[in-house]
This record gives C-alpha cells, sequence and structure tokens, in this order.
C-alpha cells in the first residue's frame, strides 16, 4: 500500500530563504520603530505645549489671585468703616420698634376709649 502511494514533492526552505524572510520581517519591524519613534516624538512636542499653556494659565491665577486678595483688602476696609453703622442702624431698628409699640399702643388705647 505504501508503494502506490503518490509522493508529494516537498519544498524546502533553504537558508537563502529564511534569511530573506527574515531579512524582510527585520526590516519591516524597523520601519516600524522609525515611525514610532516620529509618533512618540510628536506626541513629547504637543506635551511640552501644553505644558506650556498650563505655565501661563498658572500665572493667570496667579494674577487673578493677587486682584482677589485686593478685592479682600478692600472688604476688610468697608467692614471696619460699618462696624459704627452697625451700632447705629441698631439704635435705628430699635427706636423703630419702640415707635411701632408706641403707636400701636395709642391707637388701640384710642379705640378702646370710643368704644362704650
Amino acid at each position: 500500500m505504501v508503494g502506490c502511494m503518490a509522493v508529494m514533492a516537498r519544498e524546502g526552505w533553504t537558508d537563502e530563504q529564511l534569511d530573506k524572510a527574515f531579512g524582510r520581517i527585520d526590516g519591516d519591524l524597523r520601519e516600524l520603530r522609525v515611525e514610532m519613534r516620529k509618533g512618540f516624538e510628536q506626541i513629547d512636542k504637543r506635551f511640552g505645549e501644553m505644558d506650556k499653556r498650563f505655565d501661563q494659565i498658572d500665572k493667570r491665577f496667579e494674577q487673578v489671585d493677587k486682584r482677589f486678595e485686593q478685592v479682600d483688602k478692600r472688604f476688610e476696609q468697608v467692614d471696619k468703616r460699618f462696624e459704627a453703622f452697625d451700632f447705629r442702624f441698631d439704635a435705628v431698628q430699635r427706636n423703630m420698634f419702640i415707635g411701632l409699640v408706641t403707636i400701636n399702643a395709642t391707637l388701640i388705647g384710642g379705640l378702646l376709649a370710643l368704644h362704650p
């Protein structure tokens, strides 16, 4: 039975064929590495630009913080000016309350006096 079977020719890989195949693969890998390096260099440049922008933003926030410090100082000055006003305002409120109570008591007393 073995004698009846057709024998297929077997292709053999020679050292030259293997070297060519691996050479192609090696070349492709080298090209990919070069492309990847270029891509990473572009990414690094973009991150560098972003860092510069963040530095600018940080400087702007520092300026805003300084402005808020100035605003806080102004509010402190205004608050000091109105401390005396608060005492006067309390006195005005107290006098108005006493006046309203007096007027209401007078009106109620007058109405009760008129009623038989």
